[in-house]
This record gives structure tokens, sequence and C-alpha cells, in this order.
């Protein structure tokens, strides 16, 4: 019987895509150029990918498809958002503008605490029209696989529900959605001086999503202001005891050492990383976790660490960055504008903040199918109105994207 699946894939149509500069990203050479060529695909997957002149022969497609030229890249993946909760914190960006604290704000039941207390009032479907009206946005450019967190809901049942919804923007829309479990992201109020109780309930909780189907991967928030190195690996522990991977919030703040301990239990990957050690990048480097930057946090809060770039670069770990959208730190909505500042603040070249948003994005979600063009890959493949695509990193406030196709079909955004 597990056979079935690969002839289905022989007998499905053969879609040529053709007359398109491709950068592949596949390989070492730059970009994976490949000045005129052509895509076919099969099904879901992509059969072929090279010069348009080197097609095999005697090729009978069903259905032929003229790019004019145009650019393709793979699908964008947004591997780190936080798209589900209610509400969002306008009030209290103008609130701190006009001389707030964030304590002063904290204390009046804001920060954290009001999205939580928004999203617990939201209904399901409440949630699943914000969140996907959010996913829209971020597939307008370009992105066809998405990681989705919870952690607004710091409750076992508003927790489950948000990864429920995360779970339907996937069935719903042409979109690949990955969820995450974060419960470990903040001390709801009613565990207000009682972390461990607070974390030991979530590690219950964690059991029952993953009972539901409910959960790909699990991450904590490690920080001064989050949970310890040991709430952490408890944590780290439940996900294990239920086959399930890790992620880490790291080093946003502080070092706290999180990289090591996540590294240990071979993280898909730490994300943030401003304040990360050497030797937190050797233990990273050691496990093949993915560095996931987050230049839209790192901008609007306005922090002047930079994350250890040109380290991790000759280390060898692998660099992703994401939007992080957020309605506390990273309330945007565009992958293209993260393109950009990853080049602009954190000083990456054009072609590492797109493998960032493509190959190793997908690798920071455990997804090896994606993120490149090539023989049989997911033909998920966005189609752009530039000549190269350091076009994209180099302009912001542009909305380059003409043609998204998803799985081997063109998308219509319902």
């Amino acid at each position: 019987m597990h056979h079935a699946p690969a002839d289905a894939a022989r007998e499905a149509p053969l879609h040529l895509w053709r007359h398109a500069r491709l950068a592949t990203l596949d390989g070492a050479a730059p970009w994976g150029w490949v000045e005129r060529g052509a895509l076919l695909t099969r099904g879901q997957d992509i059969a072929w990918v090279g010069e348009e002149s080197a097609l095999p022969a005697g090729l009978a497609p069903e259905q032929e498809h003229d790019l004019g030229g145009a650019l393709v890249t793979p699908g964008v993946v947004d591997c780190h958002t936080h798209l589900v909760y209610g509400g969002d914190r306008a009030a209290e960006f103008e609130q701190r503008l006009l001389g707030a604290s964030y304590e002063d704000i904290a204390r009046a039941g804001g920060g954290i605490r009001a999205t939580v207390a928004a999203t617990r009032a939201a209904s399901n479907e409440q949630l699943f029209a914000r969140a996907a009206a959010r996913a829209r946005v971020l597939m307008a450019e370009g992105v066809t696989t998405l990681e989705v967190k919870s952690g607004y809901g710091l409750a076992a049942e508003h927790e489950s529900r948000c990864l429920a919804v995360a779970r339907r923007l996937g069935h719903e829309l042409p979109l690949a959605v990955r969820t995450t479990s974060l419960a470990a992201h903040a001390l709801p109020p009613e565990y207000a001086g009682n972390a461990d109780d607070y974390i030991a309930a979530a590690c219950t909780w964690l059991a029952e999503q993953h009972a539901q189907g409910l959960v790909d991967a699990v991450d904590a928030f490690c920080e001064r202001i989050g949970f310890t190195l040991a709430q952490t690996e408890r944590v780290f522990q439940a996900a294990q005891r239920l086959g399930l991977p890790v992620k880490l919030h790291a080093e946003q703040l502080s070092d706290m050492g999180g990289a090591q301990l996540a590294a240990r239990y071979g993280a898909l990957s730490c994300d943030h990383l401003e304040h990360l050690s050497a030797d937190g990048i050797a233990a990273m480097a050691g496990a093949g976790t993915v560095a996931v930057l987050l230049p839209g946090a790192y901008y609007f809060l306005r922090e002047t660490k930079l994350p250890p770039v040109a380290a991790l670069r000759a280390a060898g770990v692998p660099i992703a960055i994401a939007t992080d959208h957020n309605p506390g730190s990273s309330p945007t909505l565009s992958p293209l504008l993260m393109l950009h500042m990853a080049c602009t603040f954190f000083r990456l070249t054009p072609e590492e903040a797109w493998r960032g948003l493509t190959v190793n994005g997908a690798r920071a979600l455990g997804l090896a199918d994606r993120g490149v063009l090539r023989a049989g890959s997911r033909a998920d493949f966005a189609v752009w109105d530039a000549e190269h695509p350091r076009e994209m990193a180099y302009r912001f406030g542009h909305h380059p994207c003409r043609r998204v196709v998803f799985g081997g079909t063109e998308r219509t955004t319902p």
C-alpha cells in the first residue's frame, strides 16, 4: 500500500512552466541561477528544473505556462509567527511614545496580559477571521509555508483553541501551516508568583494537544522576564517524551544559556539571539540548529545589540529570517520588509537573506521538501516583477509578487 502515493504522482498531469529566470537557491553556485529556465511539475511536486534548452525530449505536458521572462524563486517560508490572537496593542504603542513606561502599562493590565485577555474573550470564529486576514497579507508577498505559535491563551482550553485555529488556516487557505505550542510564553494572571506550577500544568496540556493532533513542535521563552533554564528544560523533557521537536526564544534580552540547552535537545531552531555567546554558537553548530533572526522585533523594540551574524556565518550555522508577527513587538506582515531589514540592520547579503526566507526557514521547521527549486521538492514557487531577487532586498514598500504556485497549482487567494 505504501507505493500508492508514488503511483498516484506518476499519473498526475505534467505541467511545464517555461520562459523564466530561476533563482533555485539549490547548490553552491550563486543563487542557484538559471538564466533561461523552465520547471516541470507533476501533481504537487517539481519533476525537473533546468535550462529550457535542456528540457527532456518527448514530453507531452498537459498544460504549458509561459512566464514571460519573469523571475521565479522558491515560495517564501515564514518560520516564526504568533498569528493567532485577539485585539491589538496600538494604544500602548502610543502611550509609550507619550512617556508611559512598560511597567506603567503592565500595571494597568496592558502588555501581554491585554493580549491574553482579548484572545480568551474572542470566539473561535473571530480568532480565525483575524488570523486568516493576516495570513492573506503574508500570502500576497509569496508566503507558501507559515509557522504559527500559540502562547496568548495561557490556559488549557485557550491554548488548544489557538492551535486549532492555526490548523484550520492550513485546511481552508492554500497555505501550509505548521503549529507550535508556546504555552511557556508568559505567566498568566491566575498563576502569578507560581511559575513552577504553571510549567507543570503546561506540560500536561501539551500531552492533550499532541493527542488531538494540534502540535508540530514546542517552543518556550527562556528569559529573565520569561522562564528559567530549569523550567524550560521541563518543557523540553515533556516534548521529548511525546516525540515532538523543540525550538526556543533564546538570548533576546540577555544571555541565559538557552541556546546551549536547546542544542542539547536537538532543537530545530533558536530564535532572536541578539545576546548569543560563542558557547551558544558552538552548541548550535554541533546540533545543526538553525539561527532564526527577527529584524522586525529588533527594530520595533529599538534594540542596539546586533546578533552575532559574522560568528554564526563562520561557524556554519544556517541563518533564517522571519516576520515574528505579533501584537507586542513585531506587528509587521511583510516578509519582504524583513528581507530588507536583515540586510540593512544585520548586514546579511541579499542571497543570505533570501536563503533565510526559503531553504533555511524550511529547515527551521524541520521541512526538507521545500525552500529550493529542485526535482523532488514541493512545487511551491513565487513569480516576481523583478530582474533579480536582490531587488527585493534592496527595495522596501514595493509589492512585486505577481503569481504564486502552491503545490503545483496557481493560487488564487480566497
